[in-house]
This record gives structure tokens, sequence and C-alpha cells, in this order.
């Protein structure tokens, strides 16, 4: 699962939950808890790089494996560098939890 599906389950699901990952460069572990409506994470320093590959087609083939979470800053950017294909950004803890929750926070809520 990508760091911004993962971040959208609590509001597509309406419970709190723990979402655990690891920095694909250092291999650090990286955990959200979203209780409440608040996300606590694990370490602080922790970002999620929005990527996308080019071309076209599932999303399983042009963003999944460039949407991640890393330990931090520098971590992602070392990331990035290693894989000059995939054009994106690093965001913030609060624009990762609002990308994920306006992405899949709606799908499972009657109109």
């Amino acid at each position: 699962m990508c760091a911004i599906d993962s971040l959208g389950v609590a509001s597509m699901l309406g419970q709190d939950v723990l979402v655990t990952s690891s920095d694909p460069v250092s291999g650090q572990a990286v955990t959200v808890s979203l209780t409440a409506g608040t996300a606590r994470w694990e370490p602080a320093s922790a970002v999620v790089l929005v990527g996308r590959r080019p071309g076209r087609g599932p999303a399983a083939d042009v963003c999944c494996d460039a949407l991640n979470f890393f330990a931090d800053r520098s971590t992602a950017e070392t990331w990035a560098v290693r894989h000059p294909e995939v054009t994106g950004r690093i965001i913030s803890h609060a624009e990762a939890v609002a990308l994920g929750t306006q992405t899949f926070g709606p799908l499972l809520h009657e109109d």
C-alpha cells in the first residue's frame, strides 16, 4: 500500500489506525498513528515523497512505488536522486494526511 493510501484508511473506515512502514533508503521504521483525527509521526522528522513515474497506466505501475514514507528529508532526497525518472515532491505531515483523507476518505461513504 502506498503512503497516501495508508494515511486515508482512518478516514475511509472511520477508525483509528496505526501505519507501519520503513524508509526505503535507510530501512529505519516509520510509524504514523491516526487517533481521533490526530496524527502522531515517529520519527518526528519523517516525510512523504509524492512521486509519479512517466507514462500512463494503473496507479500500481505509475505511482504506488513512488509514494513513500522516509525517516527524514535527506533520505527522501537521496531516493529521488537515485530515481530520476520519478517526478514529485516531498510533503509535510499535514499535507500527506490531508491528501490521503481527501483521496480515500469518501470512498466507503454514501452520498
